[in-house]
Parts: structure tokens; sequence; C-alpha cells
């Protein structure tokens, strides 16, 4: 399938500009993205997900390094990875308070983005969503993302495989196929659902939720930064 990643993440960025939704391809699941309360609040609802349940910031490389508040050494870990290996991993850090991106979270938004002063931020996790973070970025509008599924029931790789009420839900649907991790019957947790990116604390460096790569990417931070997470 042909990709124009810029193209389709201006078509994505537009929409979520005029208060819209997006299910997009990532590439370890397909996410949903908004950036307004309304379709915040269309998302949760259509989801059946619990407000207790914070989602992540869409991001890139560049967010993270103005956004999270990290030493330069967590940092250098996080861009050596990220430059060698380009494996999807979701980086949960504090964030700076006077940031634009968390300045501009309304109080609905603001509460489901964070949680205990952090923020999560997926990052190698294509071109797609990264140039999609850049339009975000550029215009300090945060975009608040999650996995394009109902909620506790699996991420999913393909866009046949979402429910139909969380597809309903989308004013536009970037499909690009299966997910580039995608193993069938492989890419799963031992409760059997669909595994989604893999989540480190990097306030002590503890493995929140173990997703895609998982198994690598303790391996690598063992091996290359002699980091043994916290399981």
């Amino acid at each position: 399938m042909r990709r124009n990643y810029f193209r389709d993440a201006k078509r994505v960025y537009d929409v979520l500009k005029r208060g819209g939704v997006a299910i997009v391809y990532m590439r370890n699941a397909y996410a949903i993205i908004s950036g307004t309360d309304k379709a915040l609040q269309n998302v949760y609802s259509s989801k059946n997900r619990s407000i207790k349940r914070p989602s992540g910031i869409v991001a890139n490389a560049k967010i993270h390094e103005s956004l999270h508040s990290l030493n330069k050494e967590k940092k250098e870990i996080v861009k050596n990875f990220s430059k060698k290996y380009n494996l999807p991993i979701s980086i949960i850090a504090p964030y700076k308070k006077h940031h634009p991106i968390i300045s501009n979270l309304s109080n609905y938004a603001f509460k489901l983005a964070t949680k205990n002063n952090t923020v999560n931020l997926l990052l190698n996790s294509g071109k797609l969503r990264e140039n999609i973070a850049s339009l975000s970025f550029k215009d300090n509008f945060p975009l608040i993302a999650s996995s394009a599924n109902l909620s506790q029931q699996g991420t999913k790789y393909r866009v046949i495989d979402i429910e139909q009420k969380v597809k309903r839900c989308a004013d536009i649907i970037i499909n690009y196929g299966p997910c580039e991790f995608f193993k069938k019957g492989k890419t799963i947790d031992q409760n059997g659902y669909s595994l989604s990116s893999t989540q480190i604390n990097f306030i002590d460096m503890s493995v929140v939720r173990k997703g895609v790569c998982f198994d690598e990417i303790y391996k690598i931070f063992k091996r290359e930064f002699k980091i043994s997470l916290k399981i």
C-alpha cells in the first residue's frame, strides 16, 4: 500500500484541529487521536474507557526532548536507543509544567493526559505519527492518543479488527494495512490480548507495561546501558 506520510499527517491534523477524531496506523498498533474536549469525550465513550485511565500525548523525539524533565544521562539513553534500535517505546517521565503543550491542555484533557506529575510519550512509532506530532508541536496544539480498540480488549494491528463502535467514532481513518510488528498468534500477552507498546517509567526505570519488543528492549537496556529494568 502506497504511503505519503506528510500528506496523510496533514489530512489527519486538519481533521483534529476542526474537532474531529482520527484512527491512524503506527508501527506497533492502530491509534485513535483527538485534540479537543468534545472529541476526547467521544473517544473515551466509544472505547468504554474509564476516565481513571490516562492516555498519552502524541509526540516525537523533539517533543520528548523539549517536554520531558529528565537529566542529561537519561535523555542520552533515549536518544541513543532510538537512533540505534528504533523500537517503539513509551517513555513516562515528569514534564516541564510551563511547557506550551501542557499549558494549552484544557482542565479536562490535562487530567487525562497526565498522571502523578508525569506524561507518557510514545516514541519510534513511525513516520506518520511523527509527522502528526511535528504539526502539533508547531502549533502547540496538544493531541491525546490511545489504542484504537474497546478498552481492555487488546490493541489492534489491522483496521478490519477494530471494533465497529470505535471505528464509527472516527472522522478519518488512515489504513496502511497490518502493523509492522504484527505477528499472527504471537504478539499477544499472557492473557491472550494483543500487545501494545512497552512502557518504561524513567523516574525509577521500572516497567509499567510489557509490550511489543519487550524482551528485546530489556536486553538492550541491560547490555548497552547497564540498566536492569525493574519488573
